[in-house]
């Protein structure tokens, strides 16, 4: 089993439903994610995302240039229920905003800058095994997370987040 990214977009409306009842998030988030076939690059009307493995990456990545915002594991708890890997948490509309922002300004060839294999092996980056080839591995999630970020924030939606 792989442990993986999951991001899902909800409206004021459906972060405060999920708050106030997360077995109805849940389901929600089962719905959705079946509902959409998950393109490399997310349109502006995907609900759901995933990086899949590269979820560590770019959590090491985003970490070495002090992102305010944590995507990878979000803020907010909302249930003690596990969703995969550990309960999944939120993200307000203005946090979305401002990973939104943070993540328009990194590009993956910035935060690729002076990383070495040798860095991922030693910070046990997921998934292991990592040589020079890998480096670029990760660039279409991260990508695509920015892409989804963005359309969240344009559309002034919060945001589950949980490890799958």
């Amino acid at each position: 089993m792989s442990i993986i990214g999951e991001y899902l977009r909800v409206t004021a409306t459906q972060l405060e439903r999920a708050v106030q009842d997360p077995e109805w998030a849940l389901d929600h988030a089962d719905e959705v994610r079946e509902a959409e076939d998950q393109p490399e690059s997310p349109s502006t009307a995907s609900r759901h995302y995933s990086t899949y493995q590269a979820w560590d990456l770019i959590r090491f990545l985003l970490a070495r240039t002090g992102m305010p915002v944590d995507i990878i594991h979000g803020e907010e708890p909302f249930t003690e229920e596990d969703w995969g890997y550990g309960p999944p948490r939120y993200l307000h509309p203005e946090h979305v905003r401002l990973a939104a922002h943070t993540l328009r300004t990194l590009s993956y060839d910035r935060l690729m800058e002076g990383v070495s294999p040798d860095d991922l092996l030693r910070a046990e980056v997921y998934p292991h095994g990592w040589d020079a080839e890998m480096l670029g591995w990760g660039r279409p999630w991260y990508d695509g997370l920015t892409h989804f970020f963005e359309a969240a924030a344009t559309a002034g939606d919060a945001m589950l987040v949980w490890l799958d």
